[in-house]
């Protein structure tokens, strides 16, 4: 086996019908070439939300926020048959991570939601970002209508 073979696709994955589609779009490149997934799920606690009045009440701390986002992986991956998936669920900028995570990545796989402009400009795309910044070949996945 050669260390191409060993190196996983990482897959971004959010729950989103993009990022399902990234997924199956993945897992059948994973089966063709014989890898490995590494199904990535990045969540942002707002800390500035959890200072307000109540959050903890509504299910806004960091535990709450980290068993929802595990859930949505492991929805997301229960059905990825034929396919040695590594789910990963991890705190931070879903932009540095991914990019990150590309170095050893025999490619990146991420879905495009298509926001539109103005989402766009102040959010930024997480799939423009990582065609341009990963250390990998890139695949984005449009959305399916």
């Amino acid at each position: 086996m050669s260390d191409d073979e060993l190196r996983p696709i990482v897959v971004g994955v959010d729950g989103s019908a993009a990022g399902a589609a990234a997924l199956r779009w993945a897992a059948e490149e994973a089966r063709q070439h014989g890898c490995p997934i590494d199904a990535v799920s990045v969540w942002h606690m707002d800390y500035g939300v959890m200072m307000s009045p109540g959050a903890a009440a509504s299910g806004l701390d960091p535990a709450s926020i980290e068993a929802a986002n595990r859930s949505v992986l492991d929805a997301a991956t229960a059905d990825v048959d034929d396919v040695d998936v590594r789910r990963i669920l991890i705190e931070g900028d879903v932009k540095k991570l991914l990019v990150e995570m590309s170095r050893d990545a025999r490619m990146l796989v991420v879905g495009n939601r298509g926001h539109g402009a103005a989402v766009e400009l102040l959010l930024g795309s997480v799939s423009a970002y990582c065609v341009h910044h990963a250390s990998c070949p890139v695949v984005v996945i449009k959305e399916s209508s």
